[in-house]
């Protein structure tokens, strides 16, 4: 009878969710009290804009055994970094209810839109970067209103905020795990410390934190943090395809974080000696051309030294690039065109 009892329960409030509007749909942890222990809701919640442009947001809630922390993992905001993408998807198959204490909450594809279109950065349907659209807006485009969905109703009931991420097509990069050092918040920004460093990543970047409370947070983790919450974020993976370590580092991650939450127990390899890196030094692109250079993200660089060349169409040189400071290089384009603006490099200077 019980088991007849949780499979009605469950049909229940798949109909419920999906027929709910966006109205309707801001008690996500009523949602979670409601669903018997150790099962498991799949679900998604539409949106559409103005100019005819719709999507959904495909959203699996874990309820363990016991109750907990609720642990809210975001996928696929940008639908062209794939290793986090098919992490989370090995993750929901392994991830067993019964063992874990307190609840998840797991987008496994944020931007569908860009993962089906094969878009980086950008949604195409609207033209807008999830990434830089946070807190976004209720009536805005349908990127627009994702951001928003998770900063009102995801955010505000989580304890611990991860957002995965990995090399987009023209990125490469070294795997990382980031957080953002907020002084203002000092008890969320140790336990984002904590977990960083408890990541199973052996490369732990700190970014500074200077953000008012009314400046838009842009970033899905950096709005996490700038509402108190404890945000961090895994970075593995290079140049839009899936690489099989890549994969399985972010699902360590995920099972880091939960250890490290007292949510599920595994056993985990952890390397045994952690770089960290406090400070960054960003080399924007100068000139619209097509980029040279023989340096891969991990190599480390001196202050001074040449690191790339960018000519026109026509071979002639139009920008030396030259690293502003010392460290290793975090990410870099990895393609030859670059534009304008863009961040050509990110170098990592490493704690003394």
């Amino acid at each position: 009878m019980k088991k007849y009892l949780f499979f009605y329960h469950l049909f229940f409030w798949q109909i419920f969710f999906i027929s709910s509007n966006m109205t309707a749909q801001n008690d996500i942890s009523n949602k979670i009290a409601s669903l018997l222990p150790t099962s498991i809701l799949r679900s998604s919640i539409d949106f559409k804009d103005t100019s005819g442009n719709s999507t959904n947001l495909p959203i699996v809630i874990i309820k363990g055994k016991e109750t907990g922390k609720t642990l809210t993992i975001l996928s696929g905001v940008h639908g062209y970094e794939y290793p986090p993408i098919m992490a989370v998807q090995e993750f929901l198959k392994e991830i067993e209810p019964e063992r874990l204490k307190g609840n998840l909450i797991v987008i496994p594809i944020t931007n569908k839109a860009s993962f089906y279109g094969r878009s980086p950065f950008i949604n195409p349907q609207d033209k807008v970067n999830l990434n830089n659209a946070f807190p976004g807006k209720l009536d805005g485009t349908v990127t627009e209103q994702l951001a928003y969905y998770i900063t009102e109703n995801l955010i505000p009931i989580s304890d611990v905020f991860l957002d995965i991420h990995g090399g987009d097509a023209s990125e490469d990069l070294i795997p990382f795990v980031c957080y953002y050092n907020n002084q203002t918040k000092p008890d969320a920004t140790a336990q984002a410390k904590w977990l960083s460093e408890s990541s199973g990543f052996s490369n732990v970047v700190s970014y500074p934190y200077n953000l008012k409370n009314d400046e838009p947070a842009k970033y899905a983790f950096k709005q996490a943090v700038q509402d108190g919450k404890v945000g961090l974020s895994l970075e593995a993976g290079a140049l839009g395809n899936v690489q099989a370590e890549a994969v399985k580092l972010n699902k360590n991650g995920i099972y880091n974080t939960l250890k490290g939450l007292d949510m599920y127990h595994s056993k985990l390899d952890r390397p045994k000696k952690l770089v960290k890196y406090n400070n960054q030094a960003y080399l924007k692109v100068p000139a619209t051309g097509i980029f040279y250079s023989e340096l891969r993200a991990g190599d480390t660089v001196s202050k001074g030294q040449v690191v790339g060349t960018i000519t026109n169409l026509y071979g002639d040189a139009l920008e030396i690039i030259k690293a502003p400071e010392s460290g290793t290089i975090l990410y870099k384009i990895g393609t030859p065109p670059v534009n304008k603006g863009e961040t050509l490099m990110c170098i990592g200077i490493p704690q003394e």
